[in-house]
């Protein structure tokens, strides 16, 4: 299996805005809206989603995640001066649970111990995914009740805490 990743282009619209409805399905399934309003709602939170993100960071790395040449997924990151943030990491469901998320998180923990930058990401309190970055020692700075921002630290800015 060969896990590899390309740039975002504008021709990926449709599968990124699948990969999205993805994660909120299981909330859309509690909603009494008709399949077209669900579709409408999806695609207005994509799309000021990806707006925003897009705004907010503009050297952002927007990136298709693909296995064997096919797309699975988006890995969203930003490279700070100190810090790598993940904005967005999302595999489909097909191919959940089989190293491809881990083996990107490790990635990036990887260049950020060697570059001394921290990590950070927001996970709400519900998603599995939150044990792949416990399972890394990521420690909560911040809750409000849904979402937990995370971070890890490399060993030499543990070393040097208080």
């Amino acid at each position: 299996m060969s896990i590899t990743l390309r740039t975002v282009g504008p021709e990926d619209q449709p599968f990124l805005l699948a990969v999205y409805a993805t994660t909120r399905a299981a909330e859309l399934e509690m909603t009494p809206w008709t399949a077209e309003q669900r579709e409408a709602f999806v695609r207005m939170q994509f799309l000021a989603q990806d707006s925003f993100y897009r705004e907010k960071y503009t050297q952002g790395d927007f990136k298709v995640i693909l296995r064997d040449g096919e797309p699975v997924g988006r890995l969203y990151v930003v490279r700070e001066t100190d810090l790598i943030r993940i904005l967005d990491i999302t595999v489909l469901a097909d191919f959940r649970n089989s190293g491809i998320g881990s083996g990107l998180v490790q990635d990036l923990l990887d260049e950020a111990a060697k570059d001394g930058k921290r990590v950070r990401i927001y996970v709400e309190t519900f998603n599995p995914s939150l044990a792949l970055f416990q399972k890394r020692n990521f420690s909560v700075l911040e809750e409000d009740g849904i979402n937990l921002l995370l971070e890890w630290k490399p060993a030499s800015a543990v070393a040097e805490a208080p």
